[in-house]
């Protein structure tokens, strides 16, 4: 079961996620990280880049970010090498050469999945994974019905999420049909799993993705599981939690050599 950390608001659950990545990264320099897009990282990235402002040094931290759109240049604001470069790689001070972001090309896409999953085990595999959640229970872009112990390929990004991120380009008909995204298996193979969500919209999904049945109608929850997922939720995020009392008396009472 995955452990539910509850905490006022996003900002508690950045400081307390970047803490321990950066603990992490003091252990182990070369630690592999999974790293997300999307609106509810942002907290994170920013804590993480204080903790680099005070003297936390990430250079030889290896990033797999989780998808990436098909179609879209690199260097198109709203792809994901782009976000990614703007988000991890520079505030954080990441070696470019060691962030790596699914190859959305039209060409050579048959083989995309192939060679990044040749990629993150070369490397050893990802140690922290970080993801958020979508209204529809998807992670990366492993919408409702996709396969538990599926590898990253190509996906048909649905209407909603494609509604969903239009937010990010002019209209929804530029945001694109096609994804090239890391599969569930791919990430239930993460050492540890670190999901974030914050506000009164995820606080249903999020109560079916960890207190409902494990079903690929919720894709997430998948993550039941796994050996080492940590959600950390704000107080809205969890206001539909059955068992909130008890993540909280949990927490307050675990013993601190544990960690996250």
């Amino acid at each position: 079961m995955a452990e539910i950390i509850i905490v006022p608001t996003p900002a508690d659950a950045a400081a307390l996620v970047a803490d321990h990545i950066a603990g992490q990264v003091e252990r182990d320099p070369e630690l592999v990280l999974g790293v997300a897009t999307g609106s509810s990282p942002l907290p994170l990235y920013a804590a993480l880049r204080e903790r680099r402002e005070a003297g936390a040094d990430f250079s030889r931290v290896t990033a797999f970010a989780l998808d990436e759109y098909v179609g879209l240049p690199p260097e198109h604001p709203q792809s994901y090498h782009a976000v990614i470069h703007r988000e991890v790689t520079v505030p954080l001070g990441l070696d470019p050469a060691r962030v790596h972001v699914p190859d959305g090309a039209v060409e050579g896409l048959e083989t995309a999945g192939e060679r990044y999953e040749a990629l993150i085990e070369a490397a050893g595999g990802v140690d922290i994974q970080i993801v958020g959640i979508g209204a529809s229970g998807h992670i990366g872009f492993n919408e409702p019905g996709s396969g538990f112990l599926s590898r990253t390929r190509v996906k048909t990004l649905v209407r909603q999420t494609r509604i969903d991120n239009a937010r990010f380009f002019d209209s929804v008909d530029e945001v694109p049909l096609h994804c090239v995204t890391q599969g569930l298996g791919t990430i239930m193979r993460a050492r540890h799993i670190v999901m974030l969500a914050f506000g009164s919209g995820k606080a249903d999904i999020v109560a079916r993705a960890f207190e409902g049945p494990v079903t690929s109608s919720v894709p997430a929850s998948v993550l039941q599981g796994h050996p080492h997922v940590t959600a950390v939720l704000d107080e809205e995020a969890a206001s539909s939690l059955r068992f909130a009392d008890y993540y909280r008396e949990a927490f307050e009472n675990k013993p601190s050599w544990q960690g996250l």
